[in-house]
């Protein structure tokens, strides 16, 4: 058996594990296991609208999947109810392999602690974890001209305008409000939140200066940066990013046991079989692996992580208690 080497998001940061991993010996063998699996198109569902990054990597992956199986692999856009309706939508699918989610955290680690139970339509703890596709620290971006030029800078004046900076996000109880509430609890300060409805409209506001920060994805503000339209003063990851070296953590500038990332998984319908389940993670794996596709993730500043089962499952449980804490923390709902 092969012995694969991957990276893995796990707890609050991105770490490095190698192990050895049983995975299929070659695509005969697998084939025979799986009885001719896949025989027919493959759906993944986004369940948010095309365009950006969660979009975007699914479609990357999917085309070398279509090329490896020589089956058709087609991504489709079901979004509204903060994910929770694609989402459920691949719940109640059938479990046979040829309906699964590509999901940013929302509907996966997130959704469940905001919403109630019975309106979500899914169990999250019941879908299959398959693989984490890539990884993208959140950033944090403040408009053109306001006048703290340094995450340090940011909080200070935070603290001598209590209620008086304003942070976007991409809605109640996205990544992006989550990070925003984080970022309050561990600095001690208190900031007005203005939700909007998606990344787009939080990202045109802050470049109008009409409001104060947003804590985005790094794939969705380098562009701005680098056009001067927005300044990053600092990533939420563990280590600088490759893309800005100057650009220090926010731990590094004194917000201690600070990460936030947004990160992009696939999972399957509660129940699918084992056999489908380890396949799709092998070959996704596979493909995440590839140099040409760790290219085009780099263009859009992700980083693949990959990973087996057990691992990804591992990691949607940390993900969810570190968000259900920081959410009962700050009282947040969604009806």
């Amino acid at each position: 058996m092969a012995v694969c080497r991957r990276q893995m998001l796990l707890g609050l940061g991105l770490v490095l594990a190698q192990g050895g991993m049983e995975v299929w010996p070659d695509r005969a063998d697998a084939a025979d296991a799986l009885q001719g699996y896949p025989d027919h198109t493959v759906r993944i569902i986004v369940p948010f609208p095309a365009g950006g990054t969660a979009d975007s990597l699914p479609r990357i992956v999917g085309q070398y999947l279509s090329k490896r199986w020589n089956q058709p692999v087609v991504v489709e856009n079901k979004s509204g109810a903060g994910g929770n309706i694609g989402a459920a939508y691949v719940a109640t699918s059938p479990a046979d392999g040829y309906t699964l989610l590509a999901s940013p955290p929302g509907p996966l680690a997130i959704n469940q602690s905001l919403y109630k139970p019975d309106s979500l339509g899914f169990k999250p703890p019941d879908l299959e974890p398959v693989t984490v596709l890539g990884a993208v620290p959140n950033v944090l971006d403040v408009r053109p001209g306001f006048p703290a030029r340094t995450a340090q800078e940011l909080i200070a004046y935070a603290k001598a305008n209590p209620g008086k900076v304003s942070f976007a996000s991409q809605g109640i109880g996205s990544t992006s409000h989550l990070t925003g509430i984080l970022f309050q609890k561990l600095t001690g300060t208190q900031m007005m939140h203005v939700p909007y409805r998606g990344t787009a409209p939080a990202l045109q506001d802050i470049m109008a200066s009409n409001v104060d920060l947003f804590f985005d994805n790094l794939g969705s503000s380098l562009s701005l940066q680098q056009g001067d339209r927005l300044r990053i003063l600092a990533t939420g990851g563990r280590k600088r990013d490759a893309s800005m070296p100057d650009v220090p953590t926010l731990e590094e500038a004194g917000v201690a046991s600070f990460e936030s990332s947004t990160w992009f998984a696939v999972a399957a319908p509660p129940q699918t079989p084992t056999a489908i389940v380890e396949f799709l993670n092998h070959e996704i794996n596979e493909v995440l692996a590839l140099p040409e596709v760790k290219e085009q993730f780099a263009r859009i500043a992700v980083e693949p992580v990959g990973g087996s089962t057990a691992e990804t499952a591992k990691f949607f449980d940390a993900e969810r208690n570190k968000w259900r804490s920081v959410i009962k923390s700050a009282d947040i709902s969604v009806e």
